[in-house]
């Protein structure tokens, strides 16, 4: 099989275990109780948004929802899951035997992945039964959460980094399969590669490397490393310099690899200061071609300040992997519609002070002034607006009647959700993109139909 090739469904070459145990206790046990009380199976729409953004942030970004179709296709109880479930004596044998016979049948929409998003947006709905619908909640918010807090701050550095390229390198400051998730998700908000293998060969992403402080300290002297590398990696690869010192490992780099030496590594010290000082002296010795690459816990802060330094390329670890500051998107996934004894949908809501939502069905759009995006409005439960107004939908259906759309998974979905999140990018308000904290870049507007 192509390393571009998508994931298979499950059944067919190469197994996947089951994603069904990824999920809370609670909603099974929700899942047994709606069983003997008759409403497991109404109708019902589950929707998750978020009721606000991080503090500071103007917009947040979509992420994770490809993940969350393949893990769809897994989500399947198994003997193996059903003994689990037994053993602990979870559920009853009633459920057991409603989990031995699920498929999700339902219908989702949601948000493009890679859209940007406001307070209240309707990221993902989810129209199924209740039973089938609730099943899914934690392993949607899983997915959801992180994937669009790595985005939301992945976008915010390839932002301000300009035509100069992120690199992911924050595998080794994260769970091991966070680390591919992070990857997938960066790349979909504007950086151009990563460090993470898996994550190469599962989603088609560029990876990238060359070495770390460890090979030069295991080689006798820095001049020994710098050959070794050069001998076996070739003149473009990249070395790194302050191991020891800068200045003088700068000059034996350009004495074993020559003027087309394709770039240095800074971890270190005062990035910018450096870079400068790099530049002057890799110019003064002709290389003038080789490229400068800084690391060292740099956020979307550090990489503004460093805009007038030399820089060529950013290497980001600890701060996307963690949201840079907001590890989670905070979104919430709750019921707000089901159809009564009828057939007729009833709109429900949580009214906690604090921890509001909006019912019923939503539609959504962004309403576009020119080519600047000017308001994020969502019907209730159709959107009705004046012919006058330029307005760009905001949903897709990603899940009809079960049959998940593949297009959105794989290589093919990240490559689709890149494109979406450059196109969304391009219609922000300038505000949109200050680093200060502020209000969301738009507005969000319900309107009942």
């Amino acid at each position: 099989m192509s390393d571009l090739t998508p994931a298979s469904p499950r059944g067919s070459a190469p197994f996947r275990p089951s994603t069904a145990l990824l999920t809370d206790h609670y909603e099974l046990t929700m899942l047994q109780a709606t069983l003997d009380s008759g409403r497991a199976e109404r109708r019902s729409i589950f929707e998750a948004f978020g009721r606000r953004l991080p503090a500071g942030r103007r917009y947040g970004v979509v992420a994770g929802t490809g993940r969350i179709l393949e893990m769809l296709a897994d989500f399947t109880f198994t003997s193996e899951e059903l003994q689990f479930l037994e053993s602990r004596k979870v559920v009853d044998s009633t459920t057991l035997d409603w989990l031995a016979d699920f498929r999700f049948s339902g219908d989702i929409r949601g948000y493009a992945e890679g859209e940007v998003y406001f307070p209240g947006s309707p990221l993902l709905s989810v129209e199924a039964t209740f039973a089938e619908a609730v099943v899914l909640e934690t392993m949607i918010l899983s997915a959801l959460n992180y994937d669009s807090a790595v985005a939301s701050a992945a976008s915010r550095m390839s932002r301000v980094a300009g035509s100069r390229p992120c690199v992911d390198m924050g595998s080794r400051r994260t769970h091991e399969q966070s680390a591919v998730a992070a990857a997938r998700a960066t790349v979909v908000a504007g950086f151009t590669s990563t460090s993470n293998l898996e994550a190469g060969r599962r989603y088609g992403l560029t990876t990238v490397g060359t070495a770390a402080h460890s090979f030069t300290l295991i080689h006798d002297s820095e001049r020994e490393a710098f050959e070794a590398q050069v001998r076996s990696l070739g003149s473009d690869t990249i070395l790194l310099l302050d191991t020891y010192d800068v200045d003088e490992a700068l000059t034996t780099a350009i004495e074993v690899a020559g003027t087309e030496l394709g770039g240095v590594r800074l971890d270190s010290g005062d990035l910018g200061i450096q870079a400068a000082e790099v530049r002057e002296k890799l110019d003064a010795l002709g290389a003038i071609n080789t490229r400068i690459t800084v690391t060292s816990d740099l956020d979307e802060y550090a990489i503004a300040g460093l805009a007038a330094a030399p820089v060529d390329a950013y290497g980001v670890g600890t701060r996307v992997v963690t949201g840079s500051g907001a590890p989670t998107a905070s979104l919430v996934y709750k019921l707000v519609a089901h159809s009564d004894d009828a057939g007729e949908w009833v709109s429900v809501q949580k009214k906690a002070a604090g921890k509001s939502s909006t019912g019923g069905m939503k539609e959504a759009a962004r309403i576009i002034d020119g080519t600047i995006a000017v308001e994020e409005a969502i019907g209730i439960p159709r959107l009705e607006l004046p012919d006058d107004l330029e307005a760009r939908p905001l949903q897709v259906p990603l899940v009809t009647g079960g049959e998940i759309d593949h297009a959105y998974t794989g290589p093919e979905g990240v490559q689709r959700a890149r494109e979406r999140h450059a196109a969304s990018m391009a219609e922000l308000p300038r505000t949109a993109h200050r680093l200060q904290a502020g209000e969301p870049a738009i507005p969000t507007v319900f309107y009942s139909a």
